[in-house]
């Protein structure tokens, strides 16, 4: 879920330097050779263009073949060992047959289109593994384990249950432990997805990969390295995505039987003529036409550039699609659930109330500010913040303490103010407590975040604060109910109060609170078991797991972590949730456009090959109705590069 600005700070200071999305591309070697296979058929197509002699043209696109084919030929052979025949294998075959009867411009647009398809699912993978990556990064490299009472650093890998460690203010907790001595504030957003840093006390559960706060803590390991709730993050975002990097585009599916079937004929077509005494040369160019114009290309066409072109527009709108499989599942989503801190909410408090004691609303507010001023915790953030938007001076501050667990404590204008949790009341007199308490109560029954401004003693203010949902997070989920048919869920690790209160005000009765990443991903896969296909919503770490094994992932890429956005199958780049009715809608005409080009190519196929089975097709006419086909398909498919395809709901305009 989201992510504060020292949290930020934290792990922009500990994260290794990630590379450039060009250079992670450029180190797959799938990529330099569909790379190099495109220039070579570019610079053989401008040859054949300007009149070149042939030799050159011809040995450009030669060249083009051999870098961009001989992989897809090497597997394909390695399949049919394996006794499976694959579209890879009848394309380089066809792309070989055409260049045997002088058409060796087919054979090598064959080529490029499978050496990029090719590379493009090599990243995907890439990708993957870069994600599981970025989630170990959160583990420390060392943790402190106290042993004879003296201090040891050894990494978290060696811990045992029982050993009790050493977490000092600021740093980064390395096993799943129970504190044992200390307090301080803890921040678990990378676990629970709290949007705020939560108090923890002798006797409560910290998390590995989470950020300890002012205090120091001694904790008592009680989980193994290997079984800590990051570690099982990381398992369930690794089987996910291995499982969902199995799933293939429609056309992929049918492609054993496709070939199997087109080499079949082709052979009957050559062998039987001949067996019957037919010539050689006129059997083996009617057999070379039927490869041509039964060659899959046209069908190819059919499905990536209106998912491709989907895509583009997507991205011109601030959605980043990373693949045209995620395209295709977008169009059969039929449940989508949220996640709510950074996602359905802004991601960070705001003061939304001011209740004083014997004072003014502005002198409460302007004392806590003051007190708060060269705090970098959240909350003292957003009540600095309500300071400047009363246009409040600050006056001097002096003898700043921080109280882990309950605020800071710090001498304004000659008057002691205290700035903290409700628990500050507990230190005060019984004098003003009984109205402060009832506040206290009322605000965080409606799930808001309570804090208490104390001067010289007395209760002066108390500030409510809660994270602010986004202005067009109601209208999405509206659109979203429409277009699915079913309300949209919320799964999240805040507590149920909060997540009540922004249910009712979005419109969202299927909600489940306190969940831990685990916890999502179950949730998930027992929707998708009741045969539901989910889209899930979120924008951190601990969200990782439901993004991996829903059938389509969707990170914030403002405010979403990095193992969010790796893992995501889509990025909402602005943060734009009014960008996902329009991107649904989108998906599901790029899937009309695609039947429709489905059957365009599949009846021109079928017609040019019973014309070359039936009756005489000269190549000539055979080559002119493929490549006719093919281009029609593609400028279908391109239709959806225009501005009017992408229609977001008027509401979250």
């Amino acid at each position: 879920m989201t992510t504060t600005s020292h949290r930020a700070r934290v792990l922009a200071a500990n994260a290794s330097p990630a590379r450039s999305l060009r250079s992670r591309m450029w180190a797959l070697v799938e990529v330099r050779w569909a790379a190099t296979a495109l220039v070579l058929f570019a610079l053989g197509g401008a040859a054949h263009l300007a009149g070149a002699p042939a030799p050159l043209w011809w040995a450009l696109y030669l060249a083009c073949y051999v870098a961009g084919g001989w992989e897809p030929a090497l597997s394909g052979l390695r399949a049919l060992r394996g006794r499976t025949l694959d579209v890879d294998l009848l394309m380089i075959v066809a792309a070989v047959g055409a260049a045997a009867i002088g058409q060796v411009f087919d054979g090598a647009l064959l080529i490029v289109i499978f050496a990029t398809s090719g590379a493009l699912e090599a990243f995907a993978t890439a990708r993957t593994a870069d994600s599981v990556r970025a989630l170990l990064d959160l583990t420390p490299e060392q943790a402190t384990r106290i042993a004879d009472g003296r201090e040891e650093a050894v990494h978290p890998a060696r811990l045992r249950v029982d050993d009790v460690i050493l977490i000092r203010p600021g740093e980064r907790i390395g096993a799943d432990a129970v504190i044992v001595e200390g307090t301080s504030e803890v921040d678990q957003a990378s676990i629970t997805g709290e949007p705020m840093p939560v108090n923890r006390r002798p006797g409560e559960e910290i998390f590995a990969g989470t950020v300890n706060g002012t205090g120091a803590l001694l904790a008592r390991v009680h989980r193994p390295a290997g079984e800590t709730v990051l570690a099982r993050i990381v398992a369930q975002v690794e089987q996910a995505s291995a499982t969902k990097a199995r799933t293939h585009l429609f056309i992929e599916k049918v492609e054993q039987r496709y070939s199997v079937g087109v080499v079949v004929a082709t052979l009957a077509l050559f062998v039987v003529p001949l067996v019957l005494g037919a010539a050689l040369q006129p059997t083996l160019l009617r057999a070379m036409t039927f490869m041509i114009v039964a060659s899959p290309c046209a069908v190819v066409l059919a499905t990536m550039p209106p998912l491709l072109s989907a895509i583009a527009l997507a991205g011109r709108h601030g959605v980043l699609v990373k693949s045209a499989v995620v395209l295709e599942k977008l169009a059969d989503v039929d449940t989508v659930v949220f996640d709510k801190t950074g996602t359905l909410t802004e991601g960070a408090p705001v003061v939304t109330s001011v209740r004083s004691f014997g004072t003014d609303e502005d002198e409460a507010v302007r004392l806590a500010a003051a007190a708060e001023q060269h705090s970098e915790h959240p909350l003292a953030a957003a009540v600095v913040a309500e300071a400047r938007r009363r246009h409040l001076p600050l006056p001097p501050v002096h003898d700043v303490t921080a109280l882990p667990g309950r605020g800071v404590t710090a001498t304004v204008a000659g008057r002691r103010v205290r700035v903290g949790s409700p628990a500050l009341l507990d230190d005060l007199p019984q004098t003003g407590r009984a109205e402060a308490q009832a506040a206290v109560r009322a605000a965080e029954n409606d799930g808001h975040t309570a804090v208490l401004v104390a001067v010289d003693g007395a209760p002066v203010g108390l500030l409510t604060l809660t994270d602010r949902k986004r202005p067009e997070a109601a209208s999405s989920v509206a659109a979203l109910t429409t277009l699915t048919g079913q309300e949209p869920q919320l799964l999240t690790g805040d507590n149920a109060g909060a997540a009540t209160r922004l249910a009712d005000e979005l419109g969202i009765a299927a909600l489940h609170a306190g969940l831990l990443p685990a916890d999502k991903a179950a949730r998930v896969r027992a929707l998708q078991d009741a045969g539901r296909r989910v889209l899930v919503v979120g924008d951190g770490i601990n969200d990782a797991p439901a993004l991996a094994c829903a059938d389509v992932g969707i990170a914030m890429g403002q405010g979403g972590a990095d193992l969010a956005l790796q893992t995501a199958d889509a990025v909402l780049v602005h943060d734009d949730l009014g960008a996902l009715p329009a991107l649904l809608r989108l998906a599901r005409r790029a899937r009309r456009i695609v039947v429709a080009n489905l059957v365009i190519a599949g009846t021109s196929i079928a017609v040019l090959v019973a014309w070359d089975v039936v009756g005489y097709l000269p190549l000539p006419l055979g080559v002119a109705g493929h490549e006719g086909s093919t281009v029609l398909v593609a400028l279908n498919g391109l239709r959806l590069l225009r501005g009017a395809a992408w229609r977001a709901p008027a509401a979250a305009r």
